[in-house]
């Protein structure tokens, strides 16, 4: 494993560890306030078969803060240039959550450097429950509480269980870097525009290249999002027939947390991907 820094176009520095060598490579891109360390699992399988690279967006891991708004455009610039760091390519993308979008909107723009994608229970704009009253307040109930639950030290208990999933190095990383006061305001300064971004999408859909594209739905739902998990599906499911080389698949053991508790369906999916791609 390698560690070093990709420097963006307006001089910040994102750290990012580059894990075995050959080509396609694997990016990973996390979910919203989540650091490079959620993919601990899987990174180890992929770079045996090839090279794998996960970074922390600004404010996250080992990354400084951004002093900008973090909203998708800004997010989506910064991989680019992290692809830019890395060299031609071809990449495979994996985006989790709002992870997805990124990647998305990434592959959108520059087509030739990308050679698949797996969308990992991603936020999708389809899905008519992310405009609904209910999911606005519970993501505004979440800015206020998940700082207050920080401080308490309260949100250490649901890292800890996360990483006892993970191998070492990335489960010490975790609980170190993760769940953090500062990874929640990152996280509500990523998803501030949320609502605002998804609408854009909706009114300016990504072209995704002609590209194996797999999107992976998790199957079980949080407290009171039956509905919510029912529509994202539908959503995910729909996304998938439409694209020439689309492919939806469930995680059945799953709710939105997919690299953590079936991470070995990851794996497959990536492996997948690669050996079409070469």
């Amino acid at each position: 494993m390698v560690s070093e820094h990709a420097r963006t176009r307006d001089g910040r520095e994102l750290h990012l560890e580059r894990h075995g060598e050959g080509r396609p490579v694997v990016v990973f891109e996390s979910g919203a306030g989540a650091s490079r360390n959620m993919w601990g699992t899987v990174v180890p399988a992929i770079s045996g078969r090839g090279t794998a690279v996960v970074y922390d967006r600004s404010g996250l891991g080992r990354s400084p803060a951004d002093t900008e708004p973090r909203t998708l455009s800004r997010l989506v610039s910064d991989l680019h240039d992290v692809l830019d760091h890395l060299g031609d390519g071809p990449f495979i993308l994996v985006g989790h959550d709002w992870g997805g979008p990124i990647v998305r909107c990434v592959a959108a723009e520059a087509p030739g450097r990308i050679c698949g994608l797996l969308l990992v229970d991603q936020d999708d704009e389809a899905s008519d429950h992310y405009f609904m009253p209910g999911h606005r307040r519970r993501m505004r109930l979440g800015t206020l509480t998940d700082p207050a639950a920080a401080r308490l030290g309260l949100l250490r208990f649901s890292v800890g269980r996360l990483a006892a999933k993970l191998p070492e190095p990335a489960a010490t990383a975790l609980r170190e870097e993760d769940g953090t006061l500062e990874a929640t305001r990152v996280q509500a300064a990523e998803t501030r525009d949320l609502v605002a971004d998804l609408q854009r999408l909706r009114d300016d859909p990504p072209k995704l290249p002609d590209v194996p594209v797999t999107l992976i739905s998790g199957r079980r739902s949080r407290v009171f999002g039956g509905g919510s998990r029912a529509a994202l599906n539908t959503a995910h499911r729909a996304r998938a027939e439409t694209l020439p080389r689309g492919r939806h698949v469930v995680a059945e053991k799953s709710g939105d947390l997919v690299p953590f508790t079936e991470p070995g369906l990851l794996v497959r999916e990536i492996l997948r991907i690669l050996d079409v791609t070469r």
